[in-house]
């Protein structure tokens, strides 16, 4: 771990399209490395960024160390229930295995405190990502989508992903609900 300081910012809408393409370009390290090269189009597209952006309760993050943008996030946070989403999440590349992510995720933790539980997921062939949320940031793994289980919530998510589109939900619970005690 470094002693660099990890700092979160609203993203400047200006800048999405900057934005978007540093969490395409660190996605796309991933896909290659597992298939070789890139499908026709950024993974994830544009289409799917700017619904993530766009949506209901969306919040843009940019993380910076010691005041330079490394990274980014987009949560979706329900002020009524408390469970909310990491829909995307990124640093840069070349910002990589120095234990800036989870220094960035634990500011994510700390910056919406009433959480009582967080869900995300990843497609099935990043096992950086499974190995970041599983045995790093503490979640456990909910549920497997694949062709003969598709995402009630995202059904169409499977065709944005390379290969066969199988991706792991996780999710990690923070605090009990006032229902659950």
């Amino acid at each position: 771990m470094t002693s660099e300081t990890i700092t979160l910012a609203e993203a400047d809408p200006a800048e999405f399209a900057i934005f978007k393409k540093e969490l395409q370009d660190a996605f796309a390290v991933a896909v290659v490395d597992e298939f070789g090269d890139l499908p026709d189009g950024p993974i994830p597209s544009d289409e799917v960024l700017d619904g993530a952006v766009e949506s209901p309760g969306a919040v843009a993050l940019r993380i910076l160390c010691d005041g330079r943008k490394v990274g980014g996030a987009v949560v979706t946070i329900d002020p009524v229930t408390h469970r909310n989403s990491l829909d995307l999440f990124f640093l840069k590349v070349g910002e990589e295995g120095r234990g800036l992510g989870l220094k960035a995720w634990r500011a994510i933790e700390d910056r919406f405190p009433e959480t009582i539980a967080w869900q995300t997921h990843t497609p099935y062939f990043e096992k950086r990502n499974i190995h970041f949320y599983v045995n790093k940031c503490g979640f456990r793994i909910i549920e497997f989508f694949n062709k003969y289980h598709s995402d009630p919530n995202n059904p169409e998510a499977q065709d944005d992903l390379p290969g066969d589109g199988d991706a792991f939900q996780f999710e990690k619970i923070m605090r009990a609900s006032s229902s659950e005690l």
